[in-house]
């Protein structure tokens, strides 16, 4: 089975699977899609036990697709730029400095928080594992999904200052996030090798400096390319080179390519920018674009999330640590943002019970799941992928079919 036959049979279930949320379920996508997805390969499981052609067909296409490099070198940057690209940026500003503390010092203290909790539990309930390891998943299970959650909050009306917070940090978290995880991993797969803490600063300082610089350069050069003509299918085209190029110039000299994108996004998307370098005609087509593409890729990252069930090695002592973790990750994620937001709360008014419902609305995704398949063997990769699968089936579906009500209930809006 070739690339193009696999592509061709993703974006048909996507298509199909789409259908039956839309007509029959009316589900937002990424739970939809996901929901569907993961009974459809139960029912395949069903199924294979009389005759396996289904299942073994939705093996061998797992099997074909590298889930990390996919989602992480190519998918990624599309999505982060497509969110940034509608993201308020006159909000954005303004909340610059929470969400700046949010989608750092938060990851960082939400990441050293699980880490320890599950070092303990994982104690308790017999499994010796390395807390070197735990602290390893405390970083790929601390930041939240921009993907999962920028279409949930936007259906459920949340004041904007709220939305911008939440989804700003989301989109740089998802950054910071990454490096983080690569760092950890680097001083665990080290093992007694020792790693100077300059290494690890000089590792984090050119991922996420560089990557922003980079994102920055990418968005002014777009915008001057763009103001220089009036032609709404190349302005278009440049858009998505920008995305292309700039995501293989971060590959290659080791930057953070999500937050090139996010910064790269900002900078074209900002309403100065858009006002100077483009017509209405080439904003519609810019932004209709984009949203195409955002939702393509969203269905076929839902399906894919739905369908790598298949490759998790389920034991019950794995889920009952998985299910253990769900309410952990929260308190861990609830801790981590106390203290910033008693800092900004007064200063920038925010909304009551911000850390509820940022809590609650940080939701857990695709990228989890992609640095969980990237552990080794040694790291327990079985272990941590079986209990990061879980904490985001309960996120993507138990928190994002209820967010909606919770901010609807704490900001009072009729439902």
């Amino acid at each position: 089975m070739d690339i193009f036959t696999i592509i061709s049979v993703l974006v048909f279930m996507a298509a199909i699977f789409g259908y039956i949320n839309a007509r029959f379920l009316n589900l937002p996508n990424s739970i939809g899609l996901m929901v569907i997805t993961i009974l459809f390969t139960m029912i395949v499981f069903g199924i294979g036990y009389v005759d396996d052609t289904l299942i073994n067909a939705e093996r061998y296409i797992i099997s074909q697709i590298d889930f990390k490099s996919v989602l992480l070198d190519v998918m990624l940057s599309f999505l982060l730029f497509a969110g940034a690209l509608h993201t308020n940026f006159q909000q954005l500003k303004v909340q610059r400095w929470p969400i700046l503390v949010f989608s750092t010092l938060g990851v960082l203290v939400s990441t050293f928080l699980v880490g320890v909790s599950m070092y303990y539990v994982l104690q308790l309930v017999g499994m010796d594992i390395s807390f070197i390891y735990c602290l390893l998943f405390g970083s790929l299970i601390s930041p939240t999904d921009p993907i999962a959650v920028l279409g949930i909050l936007k259906k459920a009306g949340a004041p904007k200052q709220l939305e911008t917070k939440i989804v700003g940090e989301s989109l740089f978290n998802d950054g910071v996030g990454v490096v983080v995880f690569l760092t950890i991993y680097k001083l665990a797969a080290a093992g007694d090798g020792v790693i100077e803490p300059l290494d690890i600063l000089e590792l984090f300082g050119v991922e996420v400096i560089g990557g922003l610089v980079l994102g920055l350069a990418l968005g002014w050069g777009t915008y001057k390319l763009m103001k220089s003509i009036d032609d709404y299918d190349i302005e278009v085209i440049i858009t998505l080179a920008t995305v292309m190029i700039g995501t293989l110039i971060a590959q290659k000299f080791h930057l953070s390519a999500p937050l090139a994108m996010v910064a790269a996004g900002l900078v074209v998307g900002n309403d100065t920018v858009r006002m100077a370098a483009m017509s209405k005609t080439t904003e519609t087509y810019v932004d209709k674009f984009w949203e195409l593409l955002d939702i393509l890729l969203n269905t076929i990252l839902f399906v894919l999330i739905g369908m790598e069930i298949l490759v998790l090695s389920f034991t019950l002592d794995y889920i009952v640590a998985g299910l253990i973790a769900i309410p952990l990750v929260l308190a861990c994620r609830y801790l981590s943002l106390l203290l910033p937001i008693k800092f900004f709360e007064k200063r920038l008014d925010f909304v009551p019970k911000t850390n509820l419902v940022m809590t609650w609305g940080g939701l857990r995704g695709g990228i989890s799941i992609a640095l969980a398949l990237g552990l080794t063997e040694a790291m327990h990769r079985d272990l941590f992928l079986v209990i990061t699968y879980v904490v985001v089936v309960f996120s993507i579906i138990g928190q994002g079919l209820t967010v909606e009500k919770l901010v609807k209930r704490i900001t009072h809006v009729p439902q």
